[in-house]
């Protein structure tokens, strides 16, 4: 969503509203069109027009303010507010009388300039003043920020699980540390404590402190819940395989929602880059081809939900019914099962609580940056691995890749291996694991194993990230669809016993080549077993299975 920049601000302060008023329509009448500019009556009026506009990601470029006011003078307001924003010019209005004050506040609290009232003719001794402050003020200032800001820890975990998930879902942010003055000032004026983090302020100015998923994607614009009680077509997650069902099955016509617990684009979304996708022969970041095909189903009409996490599918007669952790539910003809698969999570002392602190799993893009200079350890020896090393290799200093097999022949692309080994920041350590994980508030070191002599070795790091394995998220299916022994989604040619279907298939037809156990229910992508876990075959599988959708509701 395309965000409208917003005019700069001049802020006026008077307790006699004739002078209010006054001040304000020779600001207007001057500078209205390129300036907007807010009026308050009382220091405290004024104070909250600071915190609200500071929410909200203004400019303040002046402000001006009456000395004689009660409960809160002049002086006092611009101290405050010279806090919230201390790029601001700022103007004491005084009478003859109050000069010497005006004179001491230069010192005390930098006061940029005092005018004394009255001041006609404006042109003449109203005007030059705040021109030459603005002129100032042109080449001192920062511009605001008008995306959603997120004030965080480095090491906090939420704090590096809400960046991945604006990050992910192509919602423009800014991030403040938590102990630097301008994330203190938004903690400040948005009345957080700073324990519970992070604080996100949205674009429209509302705090929210520590949201879960589904606040937060429901306060910066996306879509939460179906808008419909029944469609054609439910497709249950959107990496690759996904995204193809929901372009593909809207193209053609079905009422069709794609339903992801987090973000889309699945494990192919957070690579750095794909090099072996066809068409791209110069590569492409997951994200790129993410957003890509996002925005090519919602072209076609697709609608996507994000942060509903399924829990239990029902077959209820001719329906297919898909229950969420939020107690709502979908219905539709039919489902596409393309939830994909979680990285596995590592087993050892410290590695879970450090989870968010040092140890990530997958690229986690966002902390690239932070890894300058940095020594990094990856865990991991498929193409996932592969690429986030070539990645963070040109912002750390060494990358340490540790692969428990013998090499990387057997699990990456030749073309990588070439591209790993050809890089002098980029190591491998064979037959090695990492079996616990050292700190206090972050990741301080690691401990490594040798797989062959046993021998344990720490080595300094405050940066791992986890490629490993792939867990299928099917548990919600249990006792609905069949799995084999791992988990996978069985479907089409693998549900038969000897070349017969099995005695629970209730139709007379044989089970098409993605279908499930339960008729209508189809599986596609890294989600069914012996699927080919490439992006392109999850591809090809997620528009083929629409096909056989068509086919599935012929016969209805």
């Amino acid at each position: 969503m395309e965000q409208v920049q917003r005019q700069p601000v001049l802020l006026t302060v008077d307790d006699d509203p004739v002078v209010s008023r006054s001040v304000a329509r020779d600001l207007r009448r001057h500078y209205g069109e390129h300036f907007r500019v807010v009026r308050a009556e009382s220091g405290a009026a004024a104070l909250e027009a600071c915190r609200e506009l500071k929410l909200r990601g203004d400019q303040v470029a002046v402000l001006l303010a009456d000395h004689r006011m009660p409960d809160m003078n002049g002086l006092e307001f611009l101290e405050q507010a010279m806090d919230l924003f201390p790029y601001a010019r700022r103007i004491l209005l005084t009478a003859y009388a109050d000069t010497d004050v005006a004179i001491d506040a230069v010192n005390v609290i930098d006061l940029d300039h005092y005018l004394l009232k009255p001041w006609d003719p404006p042109e003449e001794k109203f005007y030059p003043v705040i021109d030459a402050q603005l002129k100032a003020w042109k080449t001192t200032s920062r511009k605001a920020v008008p995306e959603t800001k997120v004030v965080g820890h480095r090491w906090s975990a939420r704090s590096s699980e809400v960046r991945e998930f604006l990050a992910r879902n192509q919602v423009a942010y800014r991030w403040y540390a938590s102990d630097e003055p301008e994330g203190r000032r938004l903690l400040e004026v948005a009345g957080a404590d700073g324990l519970d983090l992070p604080l996100v302020v949205t674009t429209a100015a509302k705090a929210l402190v520590a949201p879960s998923d589904a606040e937060l994607a429901a306060e910066v614009g996306l879509s939460v819940a179906p808008t419909e009680e029944f469609y054609d077509l439910v497709v249950i997650g959107g990496g690759p395989a996904g995204l193809s069902a929901a372009l593909y099955g809207a193209s053609e016509g079905l009422r069709t929602a794609l339903v992801e617990r987090s973000a889309t684009g699945g494990q192919a979304g957070q690579s750095s880059r794909i090099e072996n996708y066809l068409g791209f022969p110069d590569g492409v970041s997951g994200a790129q081809l993410t957003d890509r095909a996002r925005r090519q189903a919602l072209k076609f009409g697709a609608e996507i939900v994000l942060t509903q996490d399924a829990v239990g599918l029902e077959v209820n007669g001719a329906a297919r019914s898909v229950r969420f952790a939020d107690g709502s539910s979908v219905d539709a003809h039919t489902v596409i099962l393309a939830n994909g698969v979680a990285y596995r999570e590592l087993d050892g002392p410290g590695i879970g609580a450090l989870t968010g602190r040092g140890v990530y799993y997958g690229s986690a893009l966002t902390e690239a940056t932070a890894c300058s200079d940095q020594d990094i350890y990856i865990v991991g020896g498929a193409n996932s691995a592969g690429q986030a090393a070539m990645f963070l290799s040109a912002h750390a200093r060494t990358v340490t890749l540790v692969v428990r097999a013998p090499s990387l022949t057997q699990s990456m692309s030749h073309y990588l291996i070439e591209q790993v080994e050809r890089n002098p920041r980029i190591r491998v350590v064979t037959q090695t694991e990492v079996v616990e994980a050292v700190g206090d508030d972050h990741l301080e070191q690691l401990v490594l194993r040798d797989i062959a002599t046993g021998e344990k070795r720490t080595v300094a790091t405050g940066w791992l990230f986890v490629f490993i394995g792939a867990a299928p998220l099917t548990t919600w299916l249990d006792g609905v669809v069949e799995r084999d022994s791992h988990g996978f989604v069985c479907a089409g040619h693998d549900l038969l016993v000897d070349g017969q279907t099995p005695e629970s298939w209730p139709l007379d037809r044989p089970p098409y080549h993605l279908e499930t156990s339960v008729p209508g229910v189809f599986a596609a992508g890294d989600v069914r077993a012996e699927s080919a876990k490439r992006v392109a075959s999850a591809v090809g599988e997620g528009a083929m299975a629409v096909m056989l959708v068509h086919r599935y509701l012929e016969q209805l």
